[in-house]
């Protein structure tokens, strides 16, 4: 028998029985339940007796590869559920590499679960206090928006050094302005803007000065340009530090009335501003930043300045409409936020500008490049090669459609058409006021004299708005001074289902300085309050203004027109640009956030989107890492999410790989039980031998 379990023993790689005994220890990892010994095991823990009963009932089992989850330890004669409390039931893990030649040390199960529970419950609990945070701060969005309108009313620190300085003077038909805006250091990131602010005085004032008349009078004498534009510069340079003057772009832009003069006579003017105020003022100035400017790009200016101040252009925050926008020249689509048209019309021209999101298709050659003049592709970016502010926009102005001018055309229709009556019916309609021609146009019983070419024809108010809206219906096609027409002018495709626009100038004074509707725009009220104020008499309307019943804006001309002009808005809105009856996007309004938005905000903004790369890239001269730091800053909750992943995948395959281990370690287990079985002698069978 000895022969016979000395072989088994060399099989199963397991020293023979007469090897010197080792020290007492667990030597094999085994994932048991540990039981009460009475539950398990009736009699003492080393009775032999005991152990031959164990040994013989579960041999079959062993033999099999089964087992009750316990060993014998040679040494001691007992089983491992011995060293156990028959108390405290619980799991527990045990070492048995040493048993191989290593040395392991595995913590037990519990313990590794209890980490594990307690690790995953600190990510969560981090992750919803982020989630939360962020929750909190977009839904805080337009309240922290709206507080931040009243820190750009309150006077700029001039004594803070980090601050920049700009200038813009515009240079239009009737007088030039000077504009004085600021921005702090830029943040960082490369996809966003310059914060532009204007400039305020100690009083919360907007720094800015007008002088009479315009620089367009200056024709015949172009080198008298910059003694024109001297007090506008002095003034500027009052306000802005003198230790900033050196890097303080100025930029003179000039408009319609500089647009009517011959090419010579603008380079004239232009060259003189750039010869001669260097000489006298040290702001960054360059012949390129003397310019006329075109109408189109008057109108993406305002498009810009708008956009700007309603935080369009912060991609960010999502909490605004978003649209999906195919860039030109690419072919992936972005989805970034919703951008606002605008409508202005002021008293002798009309202006529509709106984001082309995609692409748009031509019917014929003609039109193609009829949209090419009124389409602009623009970055508004620091960097070119970032599309993210890559806009196209487009732009068409509509001069004769203005309100005042509208009227004119329309009392010139109405007297050509009668005076073509009166020749052919013989009559004198309109030749006094006893046969005065009736406009529906004018608030009933009004008596107006219209005088145009020699001619003189007198008008009473019908007060019929329905009326009305059909005669000025004509006047979108255009007359013969004019060269453009609502009717065949190009206009590219609108989204009117996810669209917002803004209407300034006659689309607010037409809503609110009467009829105080003011906002937003629906269509079946404007035009019932608009009918209710045409019906009423001349005497009770003028009663009411000076009872001051209307706007504080208006005036005894607003009183007396506000039924053509209404009438003319509505036909432009749903007739000349085909804005939907039920249209809800359009908002009427004067000031944005509380102030008024001039196109030379959004020109600086466009001038100086180069400024943000060069100090990026100044920083990353002297700060290498600096850059990354912040980038690393703004899209920090990408990488939280991708510790979280990586974390908890590495849990996972360190407990995979202690189940592969537990389950080899069971099967060496197997094998030391058969050994036990069958090498180690009871004492009954020595004393038997």
């Amino acid at each position: 028998m000895a022969r016979r379990a000395l072989r088994k023993a060399q099989l199963v790689g397991c020293p023979p029985r007469e090897a010197e005994p080792r020290p007492t220890r667990f030597r094999c990892v085994n994932l048991t339940r540990a039981l009460p010994l009475a539950a398990a095991q009736p009699g003492r823990p080393g009775d032999v007796a005991g152990a031959k009963g164990r040994r013989s009932r579960g041999a079959g089992r062993r033999a099999r590869g089964e087992g009750s989850g316990s060993r014998i330890i040679p040494q001691l004669g007992r089983t491992e559920r011995d060293a156990t409390s028959s108390r405290d039931p619980h799991w527990k893990l045990t070492d048995c590499g040493r048993a191989h030649g290593q040395d392991q040390f595995f913590l037990p199960v519990s313990s590794i679960l209890a980490l594990h529970s307690a690790f995953t419950s600190i990510l969560l609990l981090v992750g919803i206090t982020n989630l939360w945070r962020w929750k909190t701060s977009s839904r805080d969005w337009q309240s922290e928006r709206y507080l931040e309108r009243f820190h750009t009313l309150e006077a700029t620190d001039t004594n803070n050094p980090s601050l920049n300085y700009g200038l813009v003077i515009d240079c239009g038909s009737s007088g030039s302005r000077v504009f004085v805006y600021f921005w702090p250091p830029h943040n960082g990131n490369p996809h966003d803007l310059l914060d532009i602010r204007q400039m305020r005085d100690r009083n919360g004032q907007p720094v800015v000065k007008k002088i009479k008349p315009g620089i367009s009078t200056l024709a015949a004498t172009p080198d008298k340009a910059s003694d024109y534009i001297r007090p506008l510069l002095s003034f500027a340079a009052a306000y802005v530090p003198s230790t900033k003057h050196k890097e303080t772009p100025l930029y003179i832009l000039c408009t319609a009335g500089m647009r009517l003069l011959p090419d010579w006579q603008q380079t004239a003017i232009l060259a003189d501003l750039v010869r001669d105020v260097p000489l006298e003022f040290d702001f960054l100035f360059s012949e390129s930043q003397a310019e006329v400017i075109s109408g189109k790009q008057e109108g993406v200016y305002s498009w810009i300045g708008i956009n700007f101040v309603l935080g369009r252009f912060d991609h960010e925050e999502e909490e605004d409409a978003m649209i999906s926008v195919t860039p030109a020249g690419q072919e992936e689509t972005l989805v970034r936020k919703r951008t606002v048209g605008i409508l202005d019309m002021g008293g002798a021209s009309l202006q529509i500008a709106y984001e082309v999101p995609t692409s748009t298709s031509f019917s014929s050659p003609q039109e193609e490049e009829a949209a090419k003049s009124l389409l602009a592709d623009f970055n508004l970016g620091c960097d070119m090669q970032h599309t993210k502010h890559v806009y196209r926009v487009y732009v068409s102005t509509f001069l004769g459609f203005g309100g005042n001018y509208a009227r004119q055309r329309y009392e010139e229709l109405v007297l050509n058409q009668t005076t073509t009556r009166n020749r052919l019916q013989g009559e004198q309609l309109g030749a006094n006021a006893g046969v005065p021609v009736l406009d529906p146009c004018l608030p009933v019983g009004l008596e107006d004299v219209v005088e145009h070419g020699g001619q003189t024809l007198h008008i009473k108010g019908q007060g019929d708005w329905q009326s009305c809206a059909k005669q000025v219906r004509l006047l979108l096609a255009g007359d013969n001074r004019t060269t453009v027409s609502l009717r065949n002018t190009y206009q590219a495709p609108i989204d009117f289902v996810n669209s917002e626009f803004y209407g300034f100038s006659e689309f607010y004074y037409c809503t609110e300085d009467v009829l105080r509707l003011g906002g937003l725009y629906h269509m079946p009220t404007f035009t019932r309050a608009a009918q209710d104020y045409c019906s009423l008499s001349w005497s009770l309307l003028t009663q009411r203004f000076r009872d001051h019943l209307y706007s504080a804006h208006a005036d005894l001309h607003r009183v007396k027109y506000q039924c053509f002009k209404s009438a003319w808005m509505h036909q432009v809105l749903h007739e000349g640009f085909h804005f939907p009856k039920d249209y809800s996007g359009l908002r009427t309004a004067q000031l944005v956030y509380d102030r008024e938005v001039q196109w030379t905000l959004g020109a600086i903004l466009y001038k100086t989107r180069f400024l943000p790369l060069r100090d990026l890239r100044q920083e990353s001269i002297h700060q290498p890492r600096s850059p990354w730091l912040r980038l690393s800053f703004v899209y920090n909750h990408y990488l939280f999410f991708v510790c979280i992943l990586v974390v908890m995948l590495a849990i996972g395959l360190y407990l995979f790989r202690l189940r592969r281990i537990h389950q080899k370690q069971l099967h060496v287990a197997q094998l030391d039980l058969l050994w036990l079985s069958e090498v180690v002698p009871l004492p009954a069978q020595e004393a038997a031998s």
